[in-house]
């Protein structure tokens, strides 16, 4: 069987009914943790409902397994982030159906063990239990999306990755016709920002509660925090105290590494803010749909 036979294998049952299955309900008002009631239903594959609070739960705690590092920029607006979002949980959602319907499990000590190790991260226990306390996160709901996601892999690891043979002649055959491809070495930032936007947050993300709503007062609220950067305050407290960016104030504003060629979907201010920084320094306030970044 080829890779493309198989993994159309694993697809085919549940995304015949992808199209009929999936009700979306008026999507996308904001990115924050819990922002919805449980009821709030946002789609629904294969019988089985995906509310609001599924999908800050699944968007939290993917965050905090690879501790904010792992995702880009969250630069596009707030739309189309969110309802890429719900389709990869969709994508999840349909893979995990699939899983139970092949008896593909994943065993509990195993989950314990990447459990252990998530948690070993961030230090201490209360550094932890900050973190979930920070996300609206409770640790059996970590566990239990971390359960859904080593299934995942399983599936896809005993269905795709096992099914897949090259020898060292086709790999050897490869690299030769694509030599100047493993010859590219593309450069990475280490990016952080500190978001301001002009819209009323729900709930509010930073430590000291403070959301700036209009304009005129998000654009008070951001040039204090250019004065404030400006007179030494550290950025990474700033962003945790101070920051409206739904994603990354509880990690202070770090967005981890982000290669250039992922810079080509952001908005070209963004862009050009960011290609313009020396190692150390801070930006200028950028202004994009709504919202204040200093980067």
């Amino acid at each position: 069987m080829t890779p493309r036979a198989v993994l159309e294998s694993v697809a085919a049952g549940p995304c015949r009914a992808l199209a009929a299955a999936v009700a979306l309900a008026g999507l996308l008002a904001g990115a924050g943790c819990r922002e919805r009631s449980e009821e709030g239903l946002a789609a629904e594959v294969n019988g089985e409902r995906i509310t609001y609070a599924d999908l800050d739960r699944y968007r939290c705690s993917k965050l905090l397994a690879s501790q904010g590092s792992a995702e880009e920029p969250d630069s596009g607006p707030q739309t189309a982030r969110r309802f890429a979002l719900l389709r990869e949980l969709l994508d999840q959602r349909l893979l995990l159906q699939r899983a139970t319907s092949m008896g593909v499990a994943v065993p509990e000590d195993e989950v314990d063990a990447v459990l252990e190790r998530c948690l070993a991260d961030y230090g201490t226990p209360e550094s932890w239990r900050r973190v979930l306390a920070d996300n609206a996160l409770s640790l059996d709901e970590f566990r239990e999306e971390l359960q859904r996601r080593l299934t995942v892999e399983r599936l896809v690891r005993n269905e795709i990755s096992a099914h897949v043979e090259l020898s060292a002649a086709e790999m050897r055959e490869y690299y030769e016709r694509h030599k100047s491809a493993f010859s590219v070495y593309e450069q990475q930032m280490h990016l952080a920002q500190i978001v301001v936007s002009d819209k009323e947050d729900s709930p509010i993300r930073n430590l000291r509660n403070d959301d700036a709503v209009g304009r005129g007062k998000a654009l008070e609220k951001i040039r204090w925090i250019q004065d404030e950067l400006a007179n030494g305050a550290d950025f990474e407290k700033i962003a945790r105290e101070y920051s409206e960016d739904p994603v990354y104030a509880s990690t202070g504003g770090d967005m981890g590494f982000i290669p250039q060629s992922a810079l080509q979907s952001t908005d070209i201010r963004l862009r050009r803010a960011m290609v313009a920084l020396k190692p150390g320094e801070y930006s200028g306030i950028v202004e994009t749909e709504g919202e204040f970044r200093i980067l």
